[in-house]
């Protein structure tokens, strides 16, 4: 598709009229895959695996509730977005300069640490699966152009599109990996309505609950929603759906994670350790399926940490894009010039996200970098529960859109919750 075709597509997109109904808002999915595919990284599945492997399926309501809260607060940006016509950058900045300077240094910061680690897991995976052909590092700058050439010189159809496969391939192999595992259907139910925490579990529960669906990642939803043309309030329903399909993706991958920890090493005993553990974990699963079903596990692995790349790429750059565009006060009218994949701005702070962070492949991480980082992403979600309640129920937000009591109470379930999760990542950081 052209450029000239693609812009009279979106300028035309603000008339089309939202879907009506379930059925036809369903045809409408795509930026919630996005979010599922961003959301599940190789971190996640460590988490996920981990809590499997330890404890059973006995956490699988923690999948459920995180999945739960982490729509709640896509909910809300989303409602946000299409209610008032507002970015969150702007209702940041409504809020005081405070707000958008806290998320202005936390955004230079995690992506930074995050462009040397999301290269490095995919990279992980590739050697495993290609042994001696290159080193870890030259596998990880290669993942690192091509995510800088696809998001950077793709358009957002051919990254929507490029998600929905990695969404595929995570499916056919781990998902079709937990099936052909054998659960236990009733322990699976029991572990999602009934939770229990058993002892030395809570730290794992924890993990499991926050590791559901990105972090910063979450507040470049609207501009995913915004590529599809939905920037009015009709389109919240439809919102609502592609939301909802998200979350539950992003849920059935990680309850897919956890049955196999369960299945594969929670009778013997035996466990990972970190990534290079979870490619290791091919090992037991060739030994018990045969060689094929080790390399489509590493696969999986592969696309769920290479989506990831690409995802916090693109929803990175635009909220980078976002920021100078509020900084300036830069009406929407004009918002083209910042919020598009040619703006010098979002270019230029995915080559920020793609380059420098290279450096880290050779030097490693330095211990401040990490701490600063950790302390600031502890705060992060805290920080989008907290902001998103007082936007949603202040006069920036229309009446009629506003949040009523359950969608305050979940996310003030959210703001304790992510909370409590916060202070646990700066004691154990410190």
């Amino acid at each position: 598709m052209s450029d000239a075709v693609r812009d009279a597509e979106r300028e035309a997109a603000p008339s089309r009229q939202a879907p009506q109904g379930l059925a036809r808002s369903l045809r409408y999915v795509g930026p919630g895959l996005v979010v599922a595919a961003t959301g599940v990284g190789a971190g996640d599945m460590v988490s996920s695996l981990s809590a499997g492997t330890s404890f059973g399926t006995v956490l699988i309501w923690a999948v459920v509730i995180g999945a739960v809260l982490k729509y709640v607060l896509t909910e809300g940006l989303g409602r946000w977005y299409m209610s008032t016509g507002r970015t969150i950058l702007e209702g940041w900045r409504s809020l005081g300069r405070w707000a958008t300077a806290y998320f202005g240094i936390y955004l230079l910061i995690v992506t930074f640490v995050f462009g040397a680690a999301a290269v490095s897991s995919s990279a992980l995976a590739v050697t495993a699966l290609f042994p001696g052909v290159l080193p870890l590092w030259a596998w990880a700058v290669l993942h690192g152009v091509a995510g800088f050439l696809i998001v950077g010189y793709g358009r957002y159809k051919l990254f929507e599109r490029v998600m929905e496969v990695f969404i595929g391939i995570m499916f056919v192999t781990v998902v079709g990996l937990a099936v052909l595992l054998g659960p236990n259907v009733g322990e699976l139910a029991l572990g999602t309505v009934v939770p229990r925490i058993p002892d030395g579990s809570l730290l794992y529960a924890l993990a499991v609950l926050g590791g559901v669906g990105g972090t910063y990642t979450l507040a470049s939803y609207p501009y995913w929603a915004r590529e599809r043309g939905w920037s009015r309030p009709e389109w919240i329903p439809v919102m609502r759906v592609d939301i909802a399909v998200g979350y539950a993706i992003t849920a059935i991958f990680m309850v897919a994670m956890l049955v196999i920890g369960a299945e594969l090493l929670f009778a013997s005993g035996e466990s990972i350790d970190g990534e290079s553990g979870l490619v290791a974990l091919s090992e037991p699963i060739s030994a018990r399926f045969g060689g094929v079903a080790a390399v489509m596990f590493l696969i999986g692995f592969w696309a769920a940490a290479t989506s990831s790349i690409l995802g916090a790429w693109n929803g990175g750059a635009y909220l980078f894009a976002d920021l100078v565009r509020t900084a300036r006060n830069v009406p929407d009218e004009r918002a083209e010039e910042y919020l598009s994949e040619k703006s010098v701005w979002f270019r230029g702070f995915l080559a920020w996200m793609t380059f420098p962070p290279m450096v880290l492949l050779a030097l490693g991480q330095p211990i401040l970098l990490v701490i600063v980082y950790a302390s600031l992403g502890a705060l992060f979600m805290p920080f989008l529960a907290l902001t998103l309640l007082w936007l949603l129920n202040s006069s920036r937000t229309p009446t009629e859109h506003r949040s009523g009591w359950l969608s305050n109470l979940a996310l003030g379930g959210a703001l304790v919750l992510f909370t409590v999760l916060g202070i646990n990542e700066l004691i154990g950081t410190f």
